[in-house]
């Protein structure tokens, strides 16, 4: 199977605080300071719904390009929450300064439903573990 990403995550003495390699960029990733981390990077699930965002935000462009459709500022906005029964949900709202039609913005809804984050977020993938040598 082809390899389409990969991360590395390392530790540091700073309680949640912990360094990430995803590709050949590097972020950290913490926990808010009332959960006990130091509130120095984005938390997990901040990670998780702006992988769902830039992916929004890059499908479109490219959508657009392809279709001579001047997106000018895009902007989404995605909120991630929990119901009762500990379902997670999210809803993104699309901004785009720029006069669409309702038509442009209907095929931009069909198309974001569909992208590639949206999809591995719906359908879930098989993850596994190992551990690795010292």
């Amino acid at each position: 199977m082809p390899r389409l990403s990969s991360a590395n995550i390392v530790s540091t003495d700073a309680d949640y605080l912990h360094h990430i390699r995803a590709g050949h960029f590097s972020l950290d990733t913490d926990e808010p300071k009332v959960l006990g981390g130091q509130g120095a990077g984005p938390a997990p699930f901040d990670l998780y719904i702006a992988s769902l965002a830039a992916c929004t935000a890059i499908t479109l462009r490219m959508y657009a390009q392809r279709k001579g459709w001047n997106l000018g500022e895009f902007r989404a906005e995605l909120n991630l929450t929990r119901d009762d029964d500990g379902k997670i949900h999210i809803h993104r709202v699309l901004h785009s300064d720029q006069p669409l039609s309702d038509e442009q913005w209907q095929r931009l809804l069909e198309i974001v439903a569909n992208t590639p984050v949206t999809k591995a977020m719906r359908e879930g993938a098989e993850i596994t573990s190992a551990r690795g040598e010292s």
